[in-house]
Formats: C-alpha cells, structure tokens, sequence
C-alpha cells in the first residue's frame, strides 16, 4: 500500500492511453486516403494528357494527317494505287461520226450498213429484184442536187457533184426524177426555181429542220408550221396512205413515163415514206410500177414517188469512207451506172444522203 502511494511515477488510465492510440490510427488513414487520391488524380491526369497528344498527333503514334492505322498496313496505299490505275486507264475513242460498210451479197433480210455517231442509220436488203435502201431521218438528210443539164450549174446551194460540205458526211446517193422538160416535174431549192411546182403533183419536201416528207404538193404537203428548203417533183403519188396507185397495171406508159422500146419492165426507182418517218428508196433493173408499188409497201411505205426509170438513169450508191476519200460502191445489181459516181459534175439532178 505505501508503494503505491509514494512511487515516483503515476499510473496511466487506461481509457485515456486507448483514445489516444486511436487517435494516431485515424491520422493515419486519413493521411494515407489522401495520398491514395492524389496519386489516382495524378494517372488520370496523365492519361488524359497522353490521350489528348495522341489525338493531335495523329494517333496511334501516327504522324500528323497520315490517315495511317497502325494494325492495317498498305491500306491507304492500295486505295491509292486502285485510284492511280483508275485514273490512268485510257478512255475507249469515241466512235466515228461517219462508218460505212457495203456488204457483198445483201439478203432479203435487211443488213446495217451505216452508223452515225455509232448509231445504226441506214441499211439495205434485196427482195425479189428489188434492192432496198432504209434510212433513219433522226441521223440523217437528204440534199436535192441540180444537175449540170437539168437545173444548170449556177445559183444552186446543192450542184451537179457531191461538194465539199458533204463529201465527208455522204452516205449514199441515188438518182432524181425525170428532166425537167417532162410534163408534171418540178423542182426548187433554197428559194431558186428551175421548174415551177404544181398543185395535186408527188412531191419530195425537205425542211430547214432537216427532214423530208413525201406528199402530193398542197394536199398533204408542206407541213404549215415548217419552212420548205427544196421540192422536186414527179407526177402522182405511186403509194398513198399504205395503197398503191390504181394506175400501176393498166395504165404503165401514159401514167408512169415512157420506156425504152415502149417496154413496161425496165428499171425504175422510187422514194418513200414510211409511218415512223424512214426514208426508203427501192429500185430494180427490170421492173413494172405495181412490182415497185408492192416492194414499198412490204417494206412500210406509206406515201411513195416513182423517181426516174430506163438502164441509163437508174442508180445508186454507197460511200465507203478512207482517208483519202469516199469511195462508191454501187448497190443495185446490173445498173449501168453513172460516170463519176455523183463524186464528178453530172448532167442530171439527184439526191444525197447525208450525216447529222
């Protein structure tokens, strides 16, 4: 007991001794806590400045505006490579403006013989002794020529050969009706006249558009909304409205020219219309008018002219282009043909066929 009253050291209480202890603890952890969250602020601080200097940077440790992912190597070259090829491959040439190509034995079925642009334009077939020429009037023209004879060689835009304008763009050409001396002809072109034009007579009318109509003159052509270019004419209509002529068998000389001998199969040549608007023109060596009506109208000729008849004016031709010029080939069997071809000054009046 005295011991314990007069020791020299007093005696902790415990309770004191246990807070104090828990105490430090608490600074402790609070003083570790906040260590741990500034070192987790400082690697998300980091992070995100990396992420924000790859992201200028290109990425991916890519160089500024490559475009280059890493893990996909060549991709943007191939695509550049694929575009060069692209780029350097030579376009195909444009077609021709003009091909020609006459055919060494035509059929009765029809066979292309011209492309405009690349388009087909006109073709040929032979029926029965009869050779037929089609023509697209959306990718071609007639031209009327004055013949050196007939018509004179003065004054006329088209004269007596295939000019320089045309020689070019010719398709083919054929021959025109009778002289202009023969009763119920006539002829006019860009305003000039070497025969008059007659009312109720076949008639051939070329537009300034371009395209031509075949019509009896006054009564059915010209169209009143269409400025008239050039006429010929050659008596009455051989076909009208899809029939032909009632004249075509009993009255052959007197109604459709005088013949050679006074025979009524000779050659004869005519033009027509069909009901799509194509040109057609058919001609044969020894043929009557109903022989050369029908033909047309198997053909789908709605309107038709009969053009000139007998050996000596009966022709046509395709112009097969090379470099140094068209050159004719004649499409009508046994034709005596023309000298020149319609390429050199001719005495008669005929028609081109002429490119857009």
């Amino acid at each position: 007991m005295a011991e314990n009253a007069t020791g020299t050291g007093k005696r902790k209480h415990p309770r004191r001794d246990t807070g104090t202890r828990r105490a430090v603890h608490a600074r402790r952890r609070a003083l570790l806590l906040g260590a741990v969250a500034i070192l987790a602020a400082a690697g998300v601080y980091l992070a995100l400045s990396a992420g924000d200097s790859a992201s200028r940077s290109g990425g991916h440790g890519a160089s500024a505006g490559s475009g280059t992912r890493v893990g996909a190597p060549g991709r943007t070259a191939s695509s550049s490579a694929a575009a060069s090829a692209r780029v350097a491959a030579p376009a195909p040439p444009p077609p021709p403006h003009l091909l020609v190509t006459a055919p060494a034995h035509p059929t009765g079925a029809w066979t292309l013989v011209a492309r405009v642009r690349g388009a087909p334009a006109a073709w040929v077939s032979q029926r029965s002794g009869v050779t037929l020429l089609r023509f697209d009037q959306k990718l071609v023209h007639l031209t009327l020529h004055a013949g050196s004879t007939d018509g004179g060689t003065s004054g006329w835009v088209y004269g007596d050969r295939i000019g320089a304008r045309e020689i070019h763009l010719v398709l083919a050409a054929f021959n025109g009706g009778f002289k202009l001396s023969y009763p119920g002809v006539g002829f006019s072109s860009a305003g000039h006249v070497a025969a008059p034009l007659k009312a109720g007579i076949a008639s051939i009318v070329t537009y300034t558009d371009g395209t031509s109509d075949i019509g009896a003159w006054r009564a059915g052509v010209p169209a009143a909304h269409k400025r008239v270019f050039s006429v010929l004419q050659n008596l009455r209509l051989l076909v009208d409205r899809g029939l032909a002529a009632s004249s075509v068998s009993g009255c052959v000389i007197s109604c459709w020219g005088e013949t050679v001998g006074s025979r009524t199969s000779v050659a004869r040549s005519a033009l027509a219309v069909t009901a799509t608007g194509e040109l057609l023109w058919a001609a044969g060596e020894q043929l009557e008018p109903a022989a050369l009506a029908a033909a047309l109208i198997r053909a789908g000729a709605v309107r038709a002219i009969e053009l000139d008849i007998n050996p000596d004016w009966v022709a046509g031709y395709l112009y097969v282009h090379h470099s140094s010029g068209p050159v004719a080939t004649p499409v009508l069997p046994g034709q005596l043909g023309i000298t020149g071809r319609l390429l050199e000054p001719y005495s008669r009046d005929f028609l081109a066929v002429i490119a857009n």
